[in-house]
């Protein structure tokens, strides 16, 4: 019994420190970042402008239509070298009104075409685009992308001189969430996300030399990599943009991330359409991890001109979607070794937060750095995306000698230092953040909606992702309908502007 209780608490103790991985991982890729000067993607050479078509798949897109089309016709690349193709899927709103009006104006540079029987979803509308597009040959490159996203003047410029290498297959630009002063705190949020899960997170991934997504709003194609995989975007998942990178990959074709050429996109603000888009995306990724379940940590892969299979790549895919499971199972081995070890639990609590301490305040820092812009903007979001909670545990981890002796004159610990059964709740906490978040989407329905900002705000915004990626594997268990439910858009990008 003696060595099963050694082996049990063994157990647990990995369990616990374990919890620990999806920061670990994230600080790699921000250290990464400092090597990617080493590829040479940035390097001055001569411009490369091949003959380039945009594909903006739209529904119901009336008021973010014009300015994104207008910024794209002022973007600094040669007026007979960029054509507009808009493909209107069904719309019911004023789009057709506003295309024509567009296609007046801009007669041979904007382009409308029309899907009567439409509802199919993103891939489709983009389907029906590019077998136009490819019908002739005067596309050299295709720009695809969003609606509602506003490009900066030189992005396109930025991204096509990239495929002046025939070895690079596609291009993709960083999306910043672009809602400015009009924004809340919950856009905020997103940007400060958008700097570790694009600006951070993508460098690194050139540096890996694999690249997990293609932005959906920025994806720059060349003729030949877009025919090598078919000419077509899948239509059997709900992350066509990230299925499309991995087959440009296989193909043995380059993906590239270039983080100087800058998009800005409208991002939900209402925790409601937040949860629809990211639900989306997270069973879209679970659709990928199973589809290439066959690649995942098989370094040898790598001669067949891709890198998909590296064991790094394959650790931070999986450190996002594993990130609900290892909290879970971070609070019961604490809560578990509270009850058979108290002493190890506490210990294995001060260590688990000094992890995330340093963790935390380092990527704080490399955020200012990465994105000081944003970071100035979302600064008190990012001091609070772990959650108020967690950041008092944090600062509690940085400041013991000063809170020790308050919990012991409070009864919170025994005489031996070993915590109190109060701290049960504490030992808990990572586990009860997800269901909390929850209850915060869930509030967002009812006549208490204005309680759900603080909660979230208590939990934090990366708990409501972790929730969100719970409720897509139990869609994907149940077969839910793979329903591509877009977020409405105002147009408040291109007003802030």
């Amino acid at each position: 019994m003696h060595v099963l209780n050694q082996i049990l608490h063994a157990v647990a103790t990995v369990l616990v420190l374990l919890g620990t991985v999806p920061l670990v991982v994230a600080i790699v890729q921000f250290l990464l970042v400092g090597l990617q000067r080493f590829r040479h993607l940035y390097e001055d050479g001569p411009p490369h402008m091949p003959r380039t078509v945009v594909l903006i798949p739209a529904w119901n897109e009336a008021p973010v239509l014009p300015a994104s089309v207008e910024g794209l016709l002022r973007m600094r690349y040669p007026p007979d070298r960029l054509r507009v193709v808009v493909v209107d899927d069904a719309s019911t709103d004023r789009t057709p009104e506003v295309m024509r009006e567009l296609t007046g104006r801009h007669p041979g540079r904007v382009a409308h075409l029309r899907r009567e029987n439409g509802g199919e979803g993103k891939a489709h509308t983009l389907n029906h685009g590019l077998a136009h597009v490819l019908d002739d040959d005067w596309a050299e490159a295709v720009l695809v992308m969003d609606a509602d996203v506003v490009f900066d003047r030189d992005a396109l410029l930025r991204m096509t001189r990239h495929l002046a290498d025939p070895g690079v297959g596609a291009v993709t630009a960083y999306i910043k969430e672009g809602s400015g002063r009009q924004g809340n705190y919950l856009t905020r949020y997103i940007a400060f996300e958008y700097i570790t899960a694009q600006a951070a997170a993508r460098r690194a991934q050139n540096v890996l030399g694999v690249v997990a997504c293609l932005a959906g709003g920025a994806q720059l194609h060349s003729r030949a990599s877009l025919e090598a995989i078919g000419g077509r975007i899948d239509t059997s998942t709900l992350a066509e943009d990230t299925v499309t990178t991995f087959e440009t990959q296989l193909t043995g074709r380059r993906v590239v991330f270039d983080g100087y050429a800058t998009v800005l996109a409208e991002e939900p603000g209402d925790l409601a359409g937040l949860w629809k888009q990211r639900l989306r995306w997270a069973r879209g990724n679970l659709q990928v991890t199973h589809r290439y379940r066959h690649l995942w940590f098989r370094p040898w892969k790598r001669r067949d001109g891709h890198r998909l299979g590296s064991v790094l790549f394959g650790l931070i895919w999986f450190s996002l979607l594993a990130t609900p499971v290892l909290l879970g199972l971070c609070s019961a081995s604490l809560l578990f070794l509270y009850f058979t070890d108290s002493d190890r639990s506490w210990e294995l609590f001060r260590w688990l937060w000094v992890v995330n301490l340093v963790c935390y305040l380092l990527i704080l820092l490399l955020s200012a750095v990465v994105d000081p812009g944003t970071f100035r903007r979302c600064w008190r979001e990012a001091l609070l995306y772990p959650g108020l909670v967690s950041t008092c545990f944090l600062v509690f981890t940085a400041l013991p000698g000063v809170f020790l002796p308050l919990l012991e004159r409070a009864g919170l610990l025994t005489d031996d230092g070993s915590p109190h059964l109060l701290m049960v709740c504490v030992y808990a906490w990572l586990g009860l953040s997800l269901p909390l978040a929850w209850a915060a989407k869930l509030l967002t329905g009812t006549r208490l909606r204005f309680l759900a900002p603080p909660l979230l705000t208590l939990v934090g915004y990366g708990s409501l992702l972790s929730a969100c990626l719970v409720a897509a594997w139990v869609q994907e268990r149940r077969k839910a309908d793979m329903t591509w439910d877009k977020t409405e858009k105002t147009g408040k990008v291109a007003a802030g502007r």
